[in-house]
């Protein structure tokens, strides 16, 4: 089985305009993204609407692609680079452009969840370790079935915990925070972009509501290990100090 990486970037950003060429540890966020990908499925492109944003990445070696500026989800942006490259892999992997630290063992894990014939989307998930960042609306939840399969994503707090004090929940249940890695079988990328927004996805303002509304199945693998997502200009300075401390 084939799999290729691509990584959506965009220049423009409400909270942090320009954050792919932010420079962190003397490279690029792109870059660093870019290298921890390649460097474990072999072939990645980044899939960006901007130029300076493509010739960074031809200018460090890495392989880029040129999308449309009007995409309203970096899967739909994915699903157009792959018709770009022409892409013969069997599944496709999403990594944000603001993952640096992005690891092995998430990628890898991801992949084994292909081992099942029955996934047509795969994501990641990480047991919660306090309420107080279960109770943070910008961490979605999952609740999984039996199976390892995701049954709903919510920015609530799912499930409620009845007959015990909210700050004992999680002592009862273990709560999954979603990480935002996406991989898709070949097939079912091209379908699920054709799909219009779901109620549940405009409700919630989480896209893989439209796909399982519409009956497509997602396999949740998990993770022990926390990324260092970059969402803003104080997220780069953490990380500057992460990588810091990690070269002592």
């Amino acid at each position: 089985m084939k799999f290729i990486g691509i990584i959506p970037a965009r220049y423009a950003s409400t909270r942090f305009p320009g954050k792919p060429l932010a420079i962190l540890g003397g490279k690029t966020v792109i870059q660093r993204v870019y290298e921890q990908v390649v460097n474990v499925l072999g072939e990645a492109y980044v899939a960006t609407d901007d130029e300076r944003i493509y010739r960074a990445v031809e200018q460090f070696g890495g392989r880029a692609v040129m999308t449309r500026a009007d995409h309203k989800s970096g899967t739909d942006r994915i699903e157009e680079a792959a018709q770009k490259i022409k892409t013969d892999a069997d599944v496709i992997i999403n990594i944000q452009g603001d993952e640096p630290f992005i690891q092995k063992s998430q990628l890898e894990t991801v992949k084994q969840l292909f081992d099942d014939p029955q996934t047509q989307i795969a994501t990641l998930g990480k047991p919660f370790e306090n309420m107080e960042a279960v109770e943070n609306p910008n961490s979605p939840k999952i609740i999984c079935d039996v199976n390892g399969y995701a049954m709903y994503f919510s920015r609530s707090v799912i499930p409620y915990i009845r007959g015990k004090e909210r700050n004992e929940w999680i002592k009862q249940f273990q709560f999954i925070k979603h990480i935002g890695l996406y991989a898709y079988r070949r097939e079912v990328l091209s379908e699920i972009t054709k799909l219009p927004q779901s109620p549940l996805e405009l409700a919630e303002s989480l896209e893989q509501l439209r796909w399982l509304q519409n009956g497509y199945r997602i396999k949740v693998g998990l993770t022990d290990v926390e990324t260092v997502g970059i969402d803003t200009p104080e997220d780069l300075q953490r990380a500057e100090q992460f990588i810091l401390a990690a070269s002592v």
